[in-house]
């Protein structure tokens, strides 16, 4: 069932569309992200729904109950919705301790003092945190800060958690292991989580479905795999996870593949599946028709001479080398084009050799140029 649902949702500031007719339907206990650049409408989506923003038009629902509709000029108060939220800032009271942090939301709700006390022992144990209640709020660690947030977030048992780019004031180290602590809270709680963040890492590991945005619209939404192996449109194949992408024309058409010959490279060519082609249309598909070949740089293989039996190999030359420590990243020349492939630490190759490329069949997608 449907839980959290936005129906034609609509925003402008001044002459910029922030927004535009937005369809979201989210589940019970489901960890959903907004994923996207800046500028692309994520934040505002989740404002809008926590009621920190109005909006120009559409409806937004909570179970059974209407927490926006524009035609009915129903506007629910944001701290009536049953909702809590963590800023990208944290947001706490320096001020205050830990636990006059923790308890704000409940005071404001006057719930009693024993209650408080256990309710808020509670969740700071569900984050780790017991023993620093009365830690002063500046005195903490940026993850420490983080585990507060979530803590206030969650005290007064929110039907929806609302996380706007939580880790992205932590260091690489620090966010890997806070990502992991998330999710694992997220499961042993229960609540829906709508999560914004423009990190691929942050988006793939953590939810269990992804809502590309782009310029205020909905570009493609569902699993991590789905989008990461199947994207439905140029900028989300391009933007969740790196891509390889080759420029080309229909040389010939059967029925259940297409040949593409390369451009810049005389005599190589790569058969696609049809199934795998997300032009406009797969039946408008001709001969002579300019097109580009795209597949993850995971789903290549190389060789250090050209491998027999084997479909759709590709000659370059390694240009240029950068260590990454787990991996390479390679600068390879294919004919007049140069593309960037990484390969893991223990393949090393050198500047100048000839290599060969296998492209896997099962992971080309056919796009228009």
């Amino acid at each position: 069932m449907n839980f959290l649902r936005i129906r034609g949702l609509h925003k402008r500031f001044d002459n910029v569309v922030a927004l535009e007719e937005l369809d979201l339907d989210i589940h019970e206990g489901e960890f959903f992200t907004l994923l996207g650049p800046s500028g692309c409408g994520k934040t505002t989506t989740l404002r809008l729904v926590g009621g920190l923003e109005r909006a120009d038009g559409g409806e937004i629902s909570l179970g059974e109950r209407c927490l926006v509709s524009h035609p009915q000029g129903i506007f629910v108060q944001p701290e009536k919705r049953d909702m809590g939220m963590v800023f990208q800032s944290y947001a706490l009271w320096p001020h205050m301790t830990v636990f006059e942090n923790v308890a704000y939301p409940l005071k404001l709700r006057h719930v009693k003092r024993p209650v408080i006390r256990e309710r808020v022992g509670e969740v700071l144990a569900l984050v780790g945190l017991e023993g620093l209640e009365e830690r002063p709020a500046p005195a903490l660690s940026g993850g420490q800060q983080q585990r507060v947030a979530l803590a206030r977030a969650l005290v007064f048992s929110p039907r929806v958690l609302l996380l706007d780019e939580p880790l992205s004031n932590l260091d690489a180290r620090l966010r890997d292991e806070m990502r992991r602590e998330l999710k694992a809270l997220q499961r042993r709680v229960g609540v829906t989580v709508l999560f914004v963040t423009h990190d691929q890492i942050e988006g793939l590991s953590l939810s269990d479905r992804i809502a590309i945005m782009n310029r205020g619209r909905l570009e493609q939404v569902g699993s991590p795999e789905e989008i990461y192996h199947r994207p439905e449109t140029s900028f989300a194949r391009d933007f969740l996870g790196k891509t390889f992408a080759l420029s080309g024309r229909v040389n010939r058409l059967e029925n259940e593949r297409v040949q593409v010959s390369l451009s810049g490279m005389e005599g190589s060519a790569l058969w696609v599946s049809k199934a795998h082609a997300s032009c406009s249309g797969k039946g408008d598909l001709a001969v002579g028709q300019e097109v580009m070949v795209a597949i993850r740089p995971e789903q290549i293989l190389v060789w250090g001479s050209k491998p027999g039996g084997q479909n759709n190999i590709i000659h370059a030359i390694l240009q240029g080398i950068h260590f990454l420590g787990d991996r390479y990243e390679y600068t390879v020349s294919l004919g007049s084009e140069s593309k960037v492939l990484t390969l893991p630490a223990s393949q090393v190759l050198k500047a100048g050799e000839e290599i060969f490329l296998e492209l896997k069949s099962d992971g080309l997608t056919l796009w228009p140029r």
